[in-house]
């Protein structure tokens, strides 16, 4: 046949089955173009050449097959025939052979020889890399040939295999890879799935695939090989469409016949490390020694029952007997002893390793205690757990066939017969307890369809496949959707775990990749670091230099760096020396080379590079956080932590974070043996955590509120992570979490609370009219009038669209609304006020109150129980002393008659009666009463006896009975108007303030007025009150002059009443001034001074006076100067003259009274002089009495004295009761001399009127407390002097008719 025609279908029969679906669609290809007239001559050419290529391989292929012989020894060779007729007759064939039979090295032969592997290679896996590869070697071997020609092998990082390759050896993880790019597997004729028995999820993957593979190329053979443990499984699992099983045919091995013995424990419970066991163990070494020569193989579940084991065994048997141990963690050079020649009997201890993967040579008798680790993943906890485990009975028959190589042999099984029946009767494959993250994802990847409907031989646990999504849709690599993401499909292209997969893709992004390629791979293969067991500290000391404080993965990335320098640095030889020295494993190091190199050159090939800079602490544990978010950890104990799912575990000793550990962890695994233990860990933040599982966090959210400065509404933020608080209480904005949540808590808080900050004219016009809303509310004293805010709160959600949440949305959206209608959110009053509120006006609650000159506001608050509760008058602290006591008793008229109500409420029962009903009462009082500067209760007095004729005596009321909101409060304000204090009682705010008050009063700018140094009335007309002004306030001053000693000054005070007193000392001092040669003259002339000023020094300090300045300024002066003042008073400044405010007035009252100054002098002299005289003789006559029934005249007496004779009264008291003074004291003289014959009576006198001086005491004190003078207890405290005259000395009668029954009928009528 000629280029120029098309290949007939006999020519595809000779190329590869790869090229002929390919070649074929082709052929059609052309064969359309010819027919349509188009040109395919070119395209021909080319066809023919790629064909003839194909065919030229499988001769090739055909011409390497040598004759092929099969050795004689093997079961497997004598019954090739029956084999060969199995395999042309059936597509699947099911080799049952034990260990020994030769079916792993002959069947690719038998494949080959019967004319398999020209136009498809004959395919051969293995489940371990080191068995593909001796396997092949022994194939080759057998063959004629080397690796790399005939027979090849591929695993991982090697690859001998070239296209004349007919015999190709691989593991099953690697020809399951292949099937990405070969869906088909039209590579192959034949494929020989080896070891099936132990049903790794490779392999179950791999028989279920091959179903289907199967149906779709019929030329294709499988042959599965198994030793003797359930091959029914596999034969039912391939039956044909007929439903029959594939055939299975059954090799024996080369074994010896094998006793088996049951020596159980005494402790039918006990472990391997439990001492009944360990002697059990030591017992049957002994007992096999008596039996003959031969090497005995115990079985162990791990490194540490086999250490302990050979310790014990080492002290019960004799030096001779070697004692070797065998497991996969041990280095080459360990593992190879135990394959040497030797000449001594040796006990090999070994774990399960060595059950079919190894033979060891020369082993007679087998010891078995029936335990091993099995690997079992917990979907619970996410934690690939190695419990020890009753073996299963197949396992046991396996451990068993081990002794029988070589002679015959004996099992020592150290459990029961019985214990023997009751196990499981095979191991359950890994399918079943393993996660299938992986297979998940190359079966989305491979487009494979769900893993539930895929045909495993052993479909897995429910359980575990929701595990294997939940896994990764940890990682990201799934969405909600069950389907691959880009994470997902750039992880199924790595063939590494995913979660170290997803740890490479987030070092890339994170620009740490160099750093992660060196954990990841380390993460990848076992540990290479060693820990023999008689140098564990020498060991630990050496590896802890390498060792990172805060990261055991850092740890990984600091021994890669020593390695890496030494390997440039050094020869193979020197550097595997090196790595022994510092007890690593140089295979192992080798390997982790290998690994890195693998993934970083996956990386590359996908695009990614390493970054030239070192990466950074935080950014490499961010990176490995994204494939171990199921492994993070929080220490809520001493050394216990938190993990996923509610688990618990420990930190491993070995981890160098163990002596310290974090709040925080991650782990790199979580392995289960007596305890849970986290190995390879690092400190972490809760917020790399975050950031990394923000696919996967749980946010609650709790306290929703408006916040008024961010003008947005929060909420409190709970982040979880498996179960595992990252975040306990983290203020977000809760808007785009909850849009109509938070839509009406905006209108709730910011729009109806007023909680809002805004430019808006709406707001300023709506706040302000409900403000004057609530200020008639709070005058009132109702919560009637404003509507309740669900109105206010319906009237803004009816305007305002949903998905307003924050202050910038609302302003964006008004500004738009506006434009259209800028009064859209404009409230009326209809909208605001239940009713009109007419009767709250501006008479009845003003909103200021005249203080002189000024008009002080009046703050209303309605608000019970507060501090603020009820009527404020801010007064600035310059005015505290305008302020009329008084006057704020009456309130204002809107609150008087409640304030009147109450106290009438608090009277005696007895008086209450006649004023029933209370609020009628009230309110007559009320209407007569006029508010001013008279005290409340004296004119409330005097309306109760003109409406009602009822007397009320003032001790009757009690003011506390009013309540807090009855009392006018009054705020002192700063200069800079703050608020000094706020309270109800103006007494102690004056007594507090009163420096403050003088001195910011006297701080007001100068009207003009003040002098100083003045001592001629030089100036014109002195004003009685001026109006000054303030801060926007006018205030009332009252100009006098002031006494300075030597001068006197002009001075603006603040009070009218004080002002009128420093006023008239002060005149008087410049009188003395003009007068100053004429005083002294007559200063020098007073008569008896010398005996006066002796008499006046006993005289006491005075109880009080004008202030303490009035008081200090009497306790100074001395007697003349005060005989000097009173004179000048009576001369020029007499209680009914005109007060001296013009320099006419000052000028002729000095002109015409100048002349009686001496007469008045003498006069003022001679009073004084009779005074101090009867004083001296009473004080003298007092101090003589001892009489004990004489006291309570004698007390009564010094008090009478002491109020009438004290430093100061010639200025004190006034001129019109100080003339009455020496008949007081003669009253006293006679009452002293009456006392010998009439002490009696005396008392009795005293009984009567004791209650009248106890009442007007406490009256007094009361008033001395307010800092108030009341005039009328002045009078009644003279008309007490009086009956003290009439009842002790009548003879020298009274200033008018006086008695009790007399001054009672006073009290009554001034209203006390």
């Amino acid at each position: 046949m000629t280029e120029q025609s098309f290949p007939a279908d006999s020519e595809l029969e000779r190329c590869l089955l790869q090229d002929r679906p390919t070649l074929g669609r082709r052929i059609k290809g052309l064969r359309r173009r010819a027919r349509a007239g188009q040109p395919y001559e070119r395209g021909l050419h080319d066809l023919w050449q790629r064909l003839r290529a194909s065919q030229a391989l499988c001769e090739r292929r055909g011409a390497l097959v040598p004759a092929i012989d099969y050795p004689p020894a093997l079961p497997v060779s004598e019954r090739r025939e029956e084999l060969a007729a199995l395999i042309g007759e059936h597509q699947v064939v099911v080799v049952c052979g034990e260990t020994g039979s030769g079916k792993s090295t002959q069947l690719p032969k038998l494949c080959l020889d019967l004319g398999r592997g020209r136009f498809g290679r004959i395919g051969h896996t293995q489940p371990r890399r080191i068995a593909a590869r001796s396997l092949a070697a022994r194939v080759a071997q057998e063959l004629g040939g080397e690796v790399g020609a005939l027979v090849g092998y591929k695993v991982r990082f090697h690859d001998r295999v070239r296209p004349e390759t007919a015999i190709k050896l691989m593991t099953d993880g690697m020809l399951l890879a292949e099937v990405q790019q070969d869906r088909d597997l039209r590579e192959y004729d034949t494929l020989i799935i080896d070891e099936a028995h132990e049903r790794s999820l490779n392999i179950d993957f791999l028989l279920g695939y091959l179903r289907g593979v199967l149906a779709r190329r019929p030329e294709f053979k499988l042959i599965v090989t198994s030793a003797t443990i359930d091959p029914q499984r596999f034969a039912d699992h391939f039956a044909d469409a007929a439903g029959n099983p594939a055939p299975v045919i059954e090799i024996s091995g080369r074994t010896y016949p094998v006793e088996v013995r049951y020596r159980p424990p005494e402790s039918p419970h006990a472990g391997e490390r439990d001492e009944s066991m360990q002697r059990a163990i030591s017992d049957a070494v002994g007992e096999l020694a008596a039996q003959g020569p031969g090497d005995v193989l115990v079985f162990l579940s791990g490194e540490r029952e086999i250490r302990e084991t050979a310790e014990t065994l080492r002290k019960h048997h004799p030096p001779s007997t070697e004692v070797l141990a065998l497991f996969a963690r041990q280095g080459p050079r360990e593992q190879a002893r135990v394959f040497q020649p030797h000449s001594t009997r040796r006990v090999v201890l070994a774990t399960n390793v060595a059950e079919t993967s190894l033979t060891v040579p020369g082993i007679r008798y087998v010891i078995d205690p029936g335990f091993a680790r099995i690997s079992r993943y917990s979907h619970r906890t996410k934690v690939q757990r190695l419990p020890v485990e009753r073996i299963s009975r197949a396992s046991a028959d396996q451990r068993k066939g081990r002794c029988g190589r070589v002679a015959e042999g004996i099992c020592i099984r150290l459990y029961d017969e019985e214990g023997f029946a009751e196990r499981a009767a095979f191991t359950e494959p890994e399918i079943v307890r393993t996660n299938l993250a992986a297979v998940i994802l190359q079966m989305k990847l491979l487009g494979f369809g769900a893993i539930e409907r895929f045909p495993f031989i052993d479909p897995p646990d429910g359980r575990l496949v929701r595990d294997g999504y939940r896994t990764l849709e940890e990682l990201a690599a799934i969405d909600a959707a069950g389907e691959l993401t880009e994470i997902g499909r750039r992880l199924a292209r790595l063939p590494v775990d995913p979660r170290i997969g997803r740890m490479l893709l987030a070092g890339a992004e994170r620009r740490c990749l160099r750093e992660v390629l060196i954990i990841a791979a380390a993460l990848s293969v076992q540990d290479p670091r060693e820990r023999p067991h008689d140098q564990q500290q020498a060991a630990d000391e050496i590896h802890a230099t390498f060792a990172h404080e805060h990261s055991d993965f850092l740890g990984f990335v600091n021994l890669w760096g020593f390695l890496e320098r030494e390997r440039h640095a050094l020869s193979r030889n020197k550097f595997t020396k090196l790595c022994q020295r510092h007890f690593l494993s140089p295979t192992r190091v080798q390997e982790w080379r290998d690994v890195h190199a693998q993934l970083r050159e996956q990386m590359l090939e996908m695009g990614y590079k390493e970054d030239s800079a070192e990466g950074g602490e935080e950014q490499i544990h961010r990176a490995l956080l994204s494939g171990l978010l199921g492994n993070i950890g929080f220490r809520d104990g001493q050394r216990e932590y938190l993990g996923a799912r509610s688990s618990r575990f420990h930190l491993h000793p070995s981890s160098g974070l163990f002596a310290q550990p974090p709040k925080w962890v991650v782990v790199a695994e979580r392995v289960e043996t007596t305890r849970q233990y986290g190995r390879t860990v690092a400190r972490v933040q809760p917020a790399w955590i975050e950031e990394a599982g923000r696919h996967l966090l749980q946010r609650s959210y709790s306290e929703p509120h408006w916040q008024s400065r961010a003008g947005q509404v929060a909420a409190f933020e709970r982040v979880t992570l498996f179960g595992v608080t990252l975040v306990a209480h983290r203020r977000v904005n809760y808007g785009p979490i909850n849009p109509g949540e938070a839509r009406e808590i905006f209108l709730r808080f910011a729009l109806v609370e007023g909680d809002f900050s805004t430019r808006a004219p709406f707001w300023r016009h709506n706040q302000a009219l409900i403000e004057d809303i609530r200020a008639l509310e709070a005058k009132s004293r109702r919560r009637d009038i404003l509507v309740d805010e669900e109105a206010i709160y319906a009237f803004y959600a009816e305007r305002v669209p949903s998905g307003i949440y924050s202050r910038p949305q609302f302003e964006r959206w008004l500004r738009e609304a506006s434009r259209d209608n800028p009064k859209l959110l404009h409230m009326g009053r209809a909208d605001l006020m239940c009713h009109d509120a007419a009767e709250v006006d501006a008479a009845r609650f003003p909103d200021a109150l005249a203080v002189g000159a000024a008009r002080l506001p009046l703050a209303y608050h309605f608000e019970p129980g507060s501090d603020d509760d009820g009527l404020t008058l801010s007064v600035p602290v310059a005015l505290l002393n305008q302020v009329s006591a008084e006057r704020l008793e009456w309130l204002v008229p809107g609150l008087l008659g409640e304030r009147v109500e109450a106290l009438l409420r608090a009277l005696p029962k007895s008086i209450r009666r006649s004023l029933v009903p209370i609020p009628d009462t009230a309110a007559q009082l009320v209407a007569r009463l006029q508010p001013g500067d008279r005290p409340l209760l004296q004119a409330l007095g005097e309306a109760i006896r003109a409406v009602k004729g009822v007397h009320v005596a003032e001790d009757a009321w009690d003011p506390t009975a009013v309540p807090e909101h009855l009392r006018m409060k009054v705020r002192v304000l700063g200069d800079d108007g703050a608020t000094l204090a706020v309270d109800s009682d103006l007494a102690r705010l004056r007594r507090r303030f009163a420096a403050h008050a003088e001195q910011g009063f006297a701080d007001l700018p100068d009207p003009g007025l003040e002098r100083d140094g003045l001592t001629r009335w030089d100036f014109e007309a002195l004003p009685e009150r001026v109006e000054l002004e303030r801060g926007g306030i006018r205030l009332s001053g009252f100009p006098a002059l002031v006494d300075q000693g030597e001068t006197v000054a002009v001075r603006v005070l603040d009070a009218e009443a004080r002002a009128a007193a420093a006023h008239r000392h002060g005149v008087r001092r410049l009188f003395a001034l003009h007068l100053g040669q004429e005083l002294r003259q007559l200063r020098r002339q007073l008569p008896q001074l010398d005996r006066m000023r002796l008499q006046y020094a006993k005289a006491p300090q005075p109880e009080s006076a004008d202030g303490e300045e009035g008081a200090r300024r009497l306790r100074e002066a001395d007697l003349a100067e005060a005989l000097i003042a009173r004179a000048l008073d009576r001369t020029f400044l007499a209680e009914d003259d005109a007060p001296i405010r013009t320099r006419a007035a000052f000028e002729a009252r000095l002109a015409e009274r100048r002349g009686a100054l001496a007469a008045e002098t003498r006069a003022v002299c001679a009073l004084a002089g009779e005074i101090l005289d009867v004083y001296q003789r009473v004080r003298k006559t007092l101090a003589g009495i001892n009489q004990i029934n004489w006291m309570h005249a004698v007390l009564d007496i010094r008090a009478q004295l002491d109020a009438l004779v004290f430093r100061g009264f010639l200025d004190a008291v006034a001129p019109e009761r100080l003339r009455h003074y020496p008949r007081y004291l003669k009253a006293i003289e006679q009452r002293l001399d009456k006392l010998a014959l009439g002490a009696a009576r005396d008392r009795q006198w005293m009984n009567e009127m004791a209650p009248l001086q106890s009442q007007w005491r406490e009256r007094m004190e009361a008033a001395r407390a307010a800092g108030r003078d009341d005039p009328r207890l002045d009078e009644i405290r003279w008309l007490l002097e009086e009956l003290r005259v009439s009842l002790f000395a009548q003879q020298l009668g009274t200033d008018g008719p006086v008695s009790v029954k007399r001054i009672r009928a006073r009290w009554r009528e001034l209203g006390l």
